[in-house]
């Protein structure tokens, strides 16, 4: 693999001559002997006087400043130099309301500085975290290799994390597994298409294609910082009340559009990220940075195409929310939920990975959310799954959508101890929108002309020009009340 020296990717991603550099001379007076040797020749094989370097540069004309790890200095160990360098700029790009990109690329922690370098990780975590507590975006760009304390500090600490294709990724270096065990680290773990299948990082991205994945998340997140005014309503017609059972039946039609083709019609722009970012992903959540028209949001969505009986949304699901909600808290950002499942999954696994639980942190935490929320129910609505994402400061529903603790045939088991009466259940339950919407639970009605089915295009169309009305008026406000939120219930 070709690896990039930190200038040249900083000159792949920055504009043209852009590139200022914030760092001054390491202080290395503590070195000595062979040490002090090995320092200097790093310095001369490399280019650079320490393992990182860091500066500003405009990137599509906005100012972003750059933490890059430089493998050819002592494979770019982290000392209290290049610590001291990091928490330096990191705290000046706070001070200056700058966005950070990290591209790290290290062996980890200086063996020749031993325990004082690496308790350097916890100065290093402490700055990031008050970079993303004053609301200030962090990016990481993980390079080949990134292991040890890099990866376990400044490396896993992003936003939105994405990786080169085929890097070594992971916190302990193969070299050191097979010292001190004996036999050589399983393959294929420890690489960023394994991350990625294991919803760890965000993507797999070619250097040159960088600038571009930072760009678009930025000018996503900044739209929050400097909105737009309100666009007008699209003024929707007042939507007639059809029969219960006859919208349930329509929105389990296979052709009823789901949140991607919601996406590929409504959204001027999408950037996709990728599970809990602690090891879990499940298809039958979306995650992203989204836009419609001018307004920003992060996105929740669940994928009734990805939700199969093989495999039901489970805890993993509502646990990629609940990063998804923090991301809107850390970054500022509207929150988008849709609604659309079956129902989350009934299993020995579900239960064994604390879904009711995941059920009541999700609840709570997007009641109490400190950003403003939207939710969409766009289709089926069954149980503590779809309950799950409801809770928000707007509410809108397709016309055929539903909400219900079970679906009408579980319902019907339990009351008459046959499926025969779901049609009656659905209707003596009220699970339509339009009850819904007589009861104060939906704010407003997206009319299917009539069935979303048989428009898909036109209908994706409506409810974005909804969503794009409702996020900017949202912009405007801002977040309400816990107790607000929770009194359309009452």
């Amino acid at each position: 693999m070709t690896r990039l020296s930190a200038r040249e990717l900083i000159d792949l991603v920055l504009d043209d001559s852009s590139w200022q550099s914030w760092d001054t001379a390491p202080n290395h007076s503590t070195a000595s002997g062979a040490y002090a040797e090995q320092l200097a020749s790093a310095r001369e094989r490399s280019g650079v006087d320490e393992s990182v370097i860091t500066g500003e540069g405009t990137l599509r004309g906005r100012r972003v400043v750059v933490l890059a790890g430089e493998f050819a200095f002592l494979a770019g160990s982290l000392g209290t130099a290049s610590s001291d360098r990091l928490v330096t700029a990191i705290r000046r790009a706070t001070a200056e309301g700058l966005p950070l990109l990290g591209a790290p690329v290290s062996g980890g922690t200086r063996m020749q500085e031993g325990t004082v370098a690496f308790v350097q990780m916890v100065r290093i975590s402490e700055a990031i975290a008050a970079h993303k507590a004053a609301g200030l975006p962090y990016f990481v760009y993980l390079r080949h290799p990134t292991t040890g304390g890099v990866m376990a500090s400044w490396g896993s600490l992003g936003h939105i994390t994405v990786a080169e294709p085929g890097a070594l990724l992971g916190f302990l270096g193969p070299r050191v597994y097979e010292a001190l065990y004996g036999e050589p680290f399983p393959e294929g773990v420890q690489t960023s298409e394994n991350l990625f299948a294991r919803g760890i990082i965000d993507g797999v991205v070619p250097p040159e294609e960088i600038g571009e994945v930072v760009h678009r998340a930025l000018e996503i997140i900044e739209r929050a910082r400097h909105p737009r005014a309100v666009t007008p309503d699209p003024g929707l017609p007042q939507v007639t009340a059809v029969d219960a059972w006859e919208s349930v039946t329509r929105s389990r039609s296979p052709e009823r559009p789901g949140v991607r083709r919601l996406l590929k019609y409504a959204a001027s722009d999408v950037l996709p990220l990728n599970g809990t970012s602690q090891g879990e992903a499940d298809p039958g959540l979306l995650i992203a940075l989204a836009r419609f028209g001018d307004a920003p949001c992060v996105f929740l969505g669940q994928d009734r195409r990805s939700q199969t009986p093989d495999h039901p949304m489970g805890p993993g699901a509502l646990r990629e929310a609940r990063r998804g909600m923090q991301l809107a808290s850390q970054l500022q950002l509207p929150l988008v939920t849709v609604i659309d499942t079956q129902g989350a999954a009934l299993s020995a696994e579900a239960e064994n990975g604390g879904l009711a639980g995941e059920i009541a942190r999700c609840l709570a935490e997007l009641v109490s959310l400190d950003a403003p929320t939207l939710s969409l129910m766009l289709g089926e609505g069954t149980g503590g799954g779809a309950l799950a994402l409801l809770p928000a400061d707007r509410v809108v529903a397709a016309q055929h959508a539903w909400l219900s603790p079970l679906p009408p045939e579980g319902a019907s088991a339990i009351v008459h101890r046959t499926v025969d009466h779901a049609p009656d259940m659905a209707r003596a339950q009220h699970v339509r929108s339009t009850d819904l919407f007589a009861r104060g639970t939906v704010d407003r009605i997206v009319e299917e002309l009539p069935d979303a089915a048989e428009e898909p295009e036109a209908f994706c169309r409506r409810v974005g020009a909804v969503l794009e009305h409702e996020l900017t008026q949202l912009l405007a406000s801002g977040p309400g009340a816990p107790a607000d939120r929770a009194a359309r219930y009452a």
